[in-house]
């Protein structure tokens, strides 16, 4: 798989957050970019998002990245702490801070230990080639393995990194990702076709109903391969946040199991999605799935609680799991032991046809288990 984008240099190292593995990343195009970046709408939000938003998300040049730490909730202080850090970067990469995307996740209420930062970034090394599987472990937090998805468009490559494994439903944006790409694109257009993306992936993925503070996603583009066919370029961001969104999903905190809910026959996609994030998103789903039980009538109850879509009939509802119908044709005892197979593989798909209209849209989520209990009861401890 490739990791490396033409236009790009980088590097990773320590800022002193982590003990004894890298916890910094920065990433920069080596000349001028086009960009585009999206953000969490939480009331929460972090310095890194607040000081990442007045930045120039059409023109960006480089991201800096450090984990362990979210920086939020920090006051005015955090502010400034992150708006050094911008300064650090935008020195390193040669642009303005106008021009650098700042990202933190870990912790939140804790200030970054800026002192010892400080010593630690003077220490650095320069900027090289860079690996963009080095830099998507160097942005892991609780992560397992690092997320790191790649496509060709043509003469160009397409490179995508994630972190994500836990306060995962997205509003705007999705944990961290970045994505590069050495196709010239313009600013608009690229800003266009990544959020129609962002809704098909980074927003389609829930692991358990809790918007992070920190959610943020960007794409920068070099231009160094030149022009593309911008349906290709938009297939293949399409394509590497689909790969990201089901490795986040696979790799939920404590998960055995990724959830993939197919709901189709809505009003439209906006019914077909808040009717998939409604049944991956349910506790009583998601613990039936990893207890490999068919236990179909969790579905229908999570179609059901929205209410407020008047135009869903339950006789109209179709419902099965891995095309295993399971209403309103009831299982059988042999059908139920078919179910109860497909239900112990490592990715179980869950179909919910409403029978209205042409609507569709998949969402992606992950079963809950004791694992996931004991990583956040013990996260700060």
């Amino acid at each position: 798989m490739t990791t490396t984008v033409a236009g790009f240099v980088g590097v990773t190292g320590s800022a002193g957050v982590k003990a004894g593995v890298a916890d910094l990343s920065l990433v920069h195009a080596t000349g001028a970019a086009t960009s585009a970046a999206v953000f969490t709408r939480s009331r929460f939000a972090g310095p890194s998002v607040r000081v990442s938003r007045e930045a120039d998300t059409s023109g960006l040049r480089a991201v800096v990245v450090v984990s362990g730490n979210a920086n939020v909730a920090t006051g005015e202080q955090g502010l400034a702490d992150a708006r050094e850090l911008q300064a650090w970067a935008a020195g390193r990469a040669g642009c303005s801070p106008q021009q650098v995307l700042v990202a933190s996740t870990g912790v939140i209420g804790v200030r970054y230990p800026l002192e010892t930062m400080r010593e630690r970034l003077a220490e650095v090394p320069a900027v090289g080639p860079v690996d963009l599987g080095s830099v998507a472990r160097a942005i892991m937090t609780t992560d397992t393995r690092p997320k790191v998805a790649s496509r060709r468009v043509g003469a160009a490559t397409v490179v995508g990194i994630a972190k994500g494994v836990g306060m995962i439903e997205p509003d705007m944006a999705t944990m961290l990702s970045f994505v590069y790409t050495d196709a010239e694109v313009g600013a608009t257009e690229l800003d266009a076709m990544f959020r129609r993306v962002v809704d098909r992936t980074y927003n389609a993925v829930s692991v358990d109903t809790d918007t992070s503070t920190s959610d943020t996603a960007a794409v920068l583009a070099s231009g160094a391969a030149g022009p593309v066919d911008p349906a290709a370029l938009e297939a293949a961001l399409l394509e590497v946040g689909t790969e990201l969104v089901r490795m986040i999903a696979s790799d939920g905190e404590g998960a055995s199991t990724l959830i993939e809910v197919r709901v189709t026959g809505a009003r439209d996609d906006a019914q077909a999605k808040l009717v998939g994030k409604s049944v991956v998103s349910s506790p009583l789903v998601k613990t039936a799935v990893h207890g490999a039980d068919p236990n179909w009538g969790r579905v229908a109850m999570a179609v059901g609680k929205c209410e407020s879509e008047t135009d869903i009939h339950q006789e109209d509802v179709r419902i099965a799991f891995g095309g295993l119908e399971t209403y309103p044709t009831l299982p059988t005892p042999e059908r139920r032991a078919e179910l109860e197979a497909y239900l112990a593989n490592d990715t179980v798909v869950i179909e919910v046809d409403l029978g209205i209209a042409d609507g569709a849209f998949t969402v992606y989520g992950c079963d809950l288990t004791e694992g996931y209990i004991r990583i956040n009861a013990d996260y700060t401890t």
